[in-house]
């Protein structure tokens, strides 16, 4: 039997002989992360679960608002090359108009989010598990991740979640946005999100706001590593 890591995606080979039967649990000897597996589950199930998140939503304009960025990005660059002074390819805007992708790991609350967030602007995949959320991440396009407590909880989801943030080198953690949605998190509360390795929680109850809150979060965000990203040549988030 062969199992891929939800955290490293190493692939793992098991002796079926002496693997119990029906879900138990494993150790990755890669990272030490905590493998749930279902022995019952037929090939193309697991083949499933290791596909990227599908896209849920989508903003009408998303591909528009993405092309015109891309065209922005290029004459920036051209200008960077043609002139000595910097300043002139700056875009102030830039993180305003820039159409962003967002990946889901909820629970009950997904199909609500997603239908926020698309009218909102954003292009939304939502995971299933812990593994598809991995294996979206690794295009390195989706930039925001947002999870709850009650994902996947049968595969230790939101723990995952959070190791694998945890596990990042700090050039990775910095271009990912996470948000805990959360029944008892205090929106906004920047030491409750810095103390869990956190960018942003956001509470249950505040959830329709969920885009305005957003927005304003991205934009302090993107402001206080603005000098480091253009010394560094990075877009913002």
């Amino acid at each position: 039997m062969i199992i891929r890591c939800d955290n490293c995606s190493v692939s793992l080979q098991l002796d079926e002989s002496k693997i119990p039967g029906g879900k138990f649990s494993v150790r990755c000897p890669r990272c030490q992360n905590l493998l749930r597996v279902d022995k019952g589950a037929t090939a193309l199930d697991q083949l499933a679960s290791q596909q990227p998140a599908p896209v849920a939503a989508e903003s009408p304009d998303f591909k528009a608002k993405e092309h015109d960025l891309e065209i922005n990005n290029a004459l920036k660059s051209l200008m960077s090359a043609l002139t000595t002074n910097q300043k002139v390819a700056e875009i102030s805007d830039e993180e305003e108009i820039k159409p962003r992708r967002v990946l889901l790991c909820l629970g009950s609350r997904t199909e609500e989010t997603a239908r926020l967030l698309a009218k909102a602007g954003y292009k939304v995949y939502v995971a299933q598990t812990p593994a598809q959320a991995n294996e979206r991440l690794r295009e390195g396009k989706t930039e925001v991740l947002i999870f709850s407590p009650d994902f996947a909880a049968d595969l230790g989801g939101a723990a995952i979640i959070q190791q694998k943030a945890n596990a990042m080198y700090s050039s990775e953690r910095r271009r990912l946005f996470l948000i805990s949605l959360e029944e008892q998190g205090s929106t906004m509360n920047a030491q409750d999100a810095f103390l869990r390795n956190l960018n942003l929680v956001v509470n249950t109850a505040d959830l329709p706001q969920l885009p305005l809150i957003m927005q304003r979060a991205l934009g302090d965000y993107n402001d206080l590593y603005h000098y480091f990203n253009y010394a560094s040549g990075l877009q913002p988030i």
